[in-house]
């Protein structure tokens, strides 16, 4: 006899982005040197915008060292675990409409698995 199959409960929210904001001290590069925060409010107001966020949905959140610095600047996309890098507004923009809303990767910003600190 089997038992039925148990499934994890659902996430408070769909998809959860972290945008690395921080800052290292002395002149190490860092992603905050490189309009991490423009892409975080960038990020944060289209996701309103679009209808996007709250519970069941997305959460744009700020987060402290992600330490991938060397491809800065990183935002990283839970459940699924996908890492960007971003340059402009527009890319922010993909992100939005084609990951958080669509739930389709932004192949061209993928940050490689190689990059570290």
């Amino acid at each position: 006899m089997s038992s039925p199959s148990i499934q994890a409960p659902a996430g408070y929210y769909q998809r959860h982005i972290f945008f690395c904001l921080n800052e290292r001290k002395g002149g190490e590069d860092s992603c905050s040197k490189h309009e991490a925060q423009a892409g975080f409010d960038r990020c944060k107001s289209r996701v309103k915008e679009a209808g996007l966020s709250g519970p069941g949905k997305v959460r744009v959140n700020k987060a402290g060292c992600l330490d991938r610095c060397a491809g800065g600047p990183v935002a990283v996309v839970y459940p699924e675990a996908v890492w960007y890098t971003f340059f402009d507004a527009a890319d922010i923009d993909e992100i939005v409409e084609s990951h958080l809303r669509n739930g389709e990767v932004v192949e061209r910003l993928l940050l490689p698995p190689e990059i570290g600190r």
